[in-house]
């Protein structure tokens, strides 16, 4: 048997009520071209997502009813993981989950996504390289154009990606150097004991603890996105000890939380999402992005179809809305990146410059960032260049599970 059947299996264990859902209360589901052609008054549709603050805000929700005319929009944001237990447990107030491309196993192999075909996105045309084409870096299914589509010859899409960056660590410069911060390991350095942060994220937090590992010579594991179980081990025994030696402040999981903690000063060092260094930097608070020696976490977010929703054409439109080139610049002024290059012909010319080819700031100041200051990280070329891992669903994935029920209770 399969790691991905055993996966499965143990998945659809995990959620109660799983199993009504994927089946569809017994109604075959329509083509989707049927279904969309038949749905195409959106009037009459509604749009009802879940995923992470990031990309679930209602300024964007509000701004795509006006643009599709769709009836109403409601978002609820939630963490990967609730969201995932939500939708395998059989929910069914959402139509659209705002997944990130690793957790996507976790609704293919239970039947809870309904993929979503690539000519249907009147936007898709501009989507960038990364989205389609394989890098020899890694094998397909560590990379993102592995992961996101539902059949070989790219027809058809799991998720469609709405923003997608690389993550590092965030630093206050004030209390870590540059050179101190430029490494994964810096999270775990004894020197921050009781001021780190961890994400909540066991697929995020054990990448990172294996890459730091990796530097510090106690490990040797080649792909960090996806560990064997003696990897996932010496990883956990790690993170045990930290824990228990009281090395994290918090483990996080909101954004918010992430800010607040930062801007107080009760964490000096931390995985981060751009955007939330940015917002600690709005407060003038000081704040820095780090360049990691070992690389950054790719990722990548975006609108997934659940199987049975009555709102098809809304999903589908929303999908094209994120490539539309508008919402990009929200996010893309937060720190994220937009997967389509119509970002370039609706963004401000000095905008885009600043933070998407690297270019100083030009004009006054906004939300702490002043004249000449530069994108931490440089341009989106440099920084996708500079790739440690993709994140991924790993073959141990209830392994690692288990693991990190471990380390929770340690």
């Amino acid at each position: 048997m399969s790691k991905m059947e055993i996966n499965r299996r143990s998945l659809l264990k995990r959620s109660a009520g799983v199993m009504a859902l994927a089946m569809g209360g017994g109604t075959p589901f329509l083509s989707s071209r049927a279904a969309f052609a038949q749905a195409a008054d959106l009037a009459g549709q509604q749009l009802r997502t879940i995923g992470l603050s990031v990309t679930v805000q209602e300024r964007i929700l509000e701004e795509f009813k006006k643009a599709s005319g769709v009836g109403t929009t409601s978002g609820t944001a939630a963490t990967f993981p609730d969201a995932q237990t939500k939708i395998l447990s059989g929910s069914k107030d959402y139509d659209c989950w705002e997944i990130i491309a690793e957790r996507l196993p976790s609704i293919v192999m239970t039947n809870n996504v309904e993929p979503l075909p690539a000519a249907e996105i009147k936007n898709w045309g501009n989507i960038r390289d990364v989205f389609t084409k394989a890098s020899d870096k890694w094998d397909r299914k560590s990379q993102i154009v592995g992961q996101i589509w539902a059949d070989d010859s790219q027809t058809t899409l799991n998720m469609v990606p709405a923003v997608y960056n690389y993550d590092s660590i965030g630093y206050n410069p004030d209390v870590v150097s540059a050179e101190e911060a430029n490494s994964w390991a810096c999270i775990f350095d004894p020197k921050w004991k009781g001021k780190s942060g961890l994400n909540t994220d066991p697929l995020i937090a054990f990448g990172q603890a294996i890459m730091a590992m990796n530097t510090l010579g106690l490990s040797d594991v080649k792909n960090p996105g996806n560990p064997t179980q003696a990897e996932i081990d010496q990883a956990a025994a790690f993170l045990i000890s930290k824990k228990k030696e009281g090395q994290f402040r918090a483990l996080w999981g909101d954004f918010g939380e992430l800010v607040n903690l930062m801007a107080s000063g009760e964490m000096v060092v931390s995985d981060a999402w751009q955007p939330a260094v940015m917002a600690v930097k709005a407060q003038g608070k000081p704040a820095k992005y780090a360049v990691p020696k070992e690389g950054y976490r790719g990722w990548a977010i975006g609108p997934s179809m659940i199987a049975g929703t009555p709102n098809k054409a809304a999903v589908l439109a929303y999908a094209d809305y994120w490539l539309s080139g508008e919402p990009g610049i929200t996010v893309s002024e937060q720190g994220y990146y937009s997967p389509s290059t119509n970002i370039k012909n609706v963004m401000a010319p000095e905008k885009y410059a600043f933070w998407y080819e690297g270019k100083p700031w030009v004009g006054a100041e906004e939300r702490g960032i002043k004249e000449g200051d530069l994108r931490d990280g440089g341009s989106l070329e440099e920084r996708a260049a500079n790739v440690a891992y993709w994140h991924q669903w790993p073959d141990e994935y209830d392994y690692l599970i288990q693991k990190w029920d471990e380390f929770l209770n340690a």
